[in-house]
């Protein structure tokens, strides 16, 4: 079975309203639907990087106990914590390695290829 929902454990931590700290969460794989759907937000269309903000906060399934991640949420998170989640996302959805069938151009005999993503 895909493993789709990956725990994390941030490195400084959000701290609420009330002062709690918050520093275990979840996120999981993202979808088309999460790298399209953001686009639209009037925020991503007049800042551009407000797209991570968005992005994040539809894939941050929990962050400690609190009861929405949202991109508020997102925004208050200390630089270390946004960098951090930005490595874990790319790192999640688009790093790795992928198998490639392929035929050989010499011999014409279909062949497995591992091909190393670029951007991992």
């Amino acid at each position: 079975m895909l493993q789709t929902e990956f725990e994390f454990t941030l490195p400084k931590g959000y701290i609420d309203e009330e002062g709690r700290l918050h520093r275990q969460g979840v996120m999981r794989l993202a979808t088309a639907a999460d790298e399209i759907l953001p686009l639209k937000d009037p925020r991503v269309q007049s800042n551009p990087a407000y797209l991570t903000i968005i992005v994040l906060s539809r894939v941050i399934l929990r962050l400690g106990d609190l009861p929405d991640v949202n991109p508020r949420v997102i925004e208050g998170l200390f630089l270390e914590d946004l960098l951090y989640l930005q490595d874990l996302y790319q790192r999640l959805n688009g790093g790795g390695n992928y198998t490639l069938k392929t035929k050989c151009p010499h011999c014409g005999e279909e062949v497995a290829v591992e091909v190393t993503n670029p951007g991992a």
